[in-house]
């Protein structure tokens, strides 16, 4: 875990019970493995920690109190005095009979009511962990990058290419040049055209897909501001941006793979930066997208009949 990320996680204010949950989830998998026990302990049995000492946690979970103090910070507490607080208030929530009985793991004989239940509770929790997580400074940042742009390039492969291309009609309609690339070959050649005042956006769930870190590298040695959306800030993706949006950690399964649970998580962090882009440009941005609505209205009327 790099210094970088840490502070990455670190707000000036600890985060409420319910957004505690949702780090433990995120940032588990880039945790040592130390750390990911005391993580998954808290995570699993918030009432039963909330009532030991940083001695007896542990104690549990066979670390040190060192690590346990590490773990708190990492999740954006100033000690464990302030984590076993949140502990105790996340317990109350989950008492309260507030906490969900349906989990997202399908099952290959599964109804397809089931199926939706299951699928529509996990998008909830994927978009509720992306949200609790995403750091609104960094955001923040690529907003302003945005807007004032020259030129916009995205690179995505897969799934994640989708995600991509939805983020640069948007940004179309209200008037910026975007770009979305799936093409390795051509987003290095695309990249190599970039300047300070261009920025680059890399899509990866894994953080570590090649052919979206090439093109990111060229763009970060040509001086664009780059972004990486990503859900494992500490990946190689992360050395070659300015700017790092963290999506949630995808829950995998056998019948829905990173791919398609991850899509979730990147489509609200582009939403936010599209929003967030037109808050910032509204005078140019509100007319164009009026304009491409009437440009296309002509498609959208029922054709008439002679």
């Amino acid at each position: 875990m790099t210094q970088d990320v840490k502070e990455s996680f670190s707000g000036d204010a600890p985060p409420a019970p319910a957004a505690l949950a949702a780090k433990v989830r995120t940032l588990a998998p880039t945790m040592t493995r130390s750390m990911q026990l005391v993580a998954e302990a808290v995570a699993g049995d918030p009432a039963g920690c909330a009532a030991l000492t940083v001695t007896g946690l542990a104690e549990l979970t066979g670390t040190s109190e060192a690590t346990v103090v590490r773990t708190a910070r990492l999740l954006g507490y100033p000690g464990y005095r302030d984590l076993r607080l949140a502990l105790a208030g996340l317990a109350a929530q989950q008492q309260s009979g507030r906490a969900p009985s349906v989990t997202a793991d399908i099952a290959v004989d599964d109804p397809i009511a089931d199926v939706v239940a299951k699928l529509a509770y996990d998008e909830q929790q994927t978009l509720a962990d992306t949200a609790a997580g995403l750091d609104t400074v960094q955001l923040g940042a690529v907003v302003a990058a945005a807007a004032a742009a020259r030129r916009i390039d995205i690179y995505g492969v897969g799934a994640s290419c989708l995600v991509g291309m939805d983020l640069a009609q948007k940004l179309l309609r209200i008037g910026l040049i975007a770009h979305a690339h799936s093409d390795p070959h051509l987003a290095v050649t695309n990249a190599v055209q970039l300047r300070s005042g261009d920025v680059a956006i890399a899509i990866t769930h894994s953080g570590s897909t090649g052919d979206v870190i090439e093109p990111l590298r060229v763009a970060f040695d040509r001086g664009a501001t780059t972004v990486a959306i990503t859900g494992r800030p500490d990946g190689p993706v992360s050395q070659y941006a300015d700017h790092v949006l963290t999506t949630s950690t995808a829950r995998e399964s056998e019948l829905r793979p990173a791919a398609m649970s991850s899509r979730t998580s990147q489509l609200l962090v582009v939403d936010c930066l599209f929003i967030g882009v037109a808050q910032r440009t509204y005078e140019t941005a509100a007319p164009a997208l009026s304009d491409s609505y009437e440009a296309l209205a002509h498609r959208h009327s029922p054709r008439s009949t002679r």
